[in-house]
């Protein structure tokens, strides 16, 4: 080993210890406690009790994560596509001040301020009464899983956009240009034109937040709190609760599974754009 060589492993490894420490440790626990009992042997027990408790859980995490994630990408396409393409400056203005926001607010604080938006006498219905829309008995609350889509979009729609809007900044303006020449509308110019162009980034995108929605637990939590509910409160649920780590590990395991997926369709897009190219 060269004494450069030595000098870069040495920058690094204080880095390295610590993701070794604080990630692929727990990591490689986690998935090997799900896998074994008490008495260290191997087993699947884990999963099945897992599967029998919270199955419809997992299918109820896995629709809130992916219509929050369907719901992310339209917003996201819209306002970037409104700043990119929007002639009405006070418009794309307003939008470039208002739309980061949410990227600032932790998602605990964000989960906090939607329990006292969309609570039935919060200041979304109370605002809606005022302006004689609603009446007050007609009111009602959104603290369920209506709530949890409502947060993870509105957090997320910021960092999607942030990229999204990035991508379409970089883009040759005369293939726009040549659109618009051409008399397609603004909505064809962007689904037809530039959506495709940058539909790795988006891609990207979506996928770093499916993540990010899927590992959440403040929202679900404090949003909407019955039943079904999200993995990690059940995760939570069962450490707190009866200390039972085997099969909060397994529905860990599971959560590394359905972000595999998640991870895979990306990769094999991007292998089949590649092999296109």
């Amino acid at each position: 080993m060269t004494r450069s060589s030595f000098l870069g492993l040495a920058l690094v490894a204080p880095a390295l210890a610590l993701v070794a420490a604080l990630f692929l440790y727990p990591l490689g626990f986690s998935v090997v406690s799900a896998f074994t009992d008490a008495a260290g042997a191997p087993t699947l027990a884990n999963f099945s009790k897992a599967f029998e408790l919270y199955s419809g859980d997992i299918l109820y995490t896995l629709f809130i994560v992916g219509l929050s994630t369907v719901l992310t990408a339209i917003a996201s396409v819209a306002i970037a596509g409104a700043l990119t393409l929007s002639e009405t400056r006070w418009l794309v203005a307003a939008l470039r001040f208002m739309y980061r926001w949410p990227l600032f607010i932790p998602f605990i604080v964000a989960a906090q301020c939607m329990r006292t938006f969309l609570a039935k006498n919060g200041l979304m219905n109370n605002s809606l009464v005022a302006v004689g829309l609603f009446d007050p008995a007609e009111t009602t609350s959104l603290l369920d899983w209506r709530g949890i889509v409502i947060t993870f979009v509105w957090k997320q729609v910021p960092f999607v956009t942030l990229l999204l809007a990035g991508a379409m900044a970089s883009l040759d303006r005369a293939t726009i240009e040549a659109g618009r020449n051409l008399g397609a509308s603004r909505l064809r110019v962007l689904v037809e034109i530039v959506l495709p162009q940058v539909a790795q980034t988006l891609m990207v995108a979506l996928v770093l937040s499916f993540v990010t929605m899927l590992s959440v637990l403040s929202v679900p939590i404090m949003v909407a709190g019955s039943q079904p509910t999200m993995l990690t409160v059940d995760m939570a649920f069962r450490i707190n609760s009866y200390g039972d780590y085997p099969v909060a590990n397994a529905l860990g395991v599971i959560s590394y599974a359905i972000t595999a997926v998640a991870a895979f369709i990306y990769l094999r897009h991007n292998l089949r754009r590649e092999a296109t190219a």
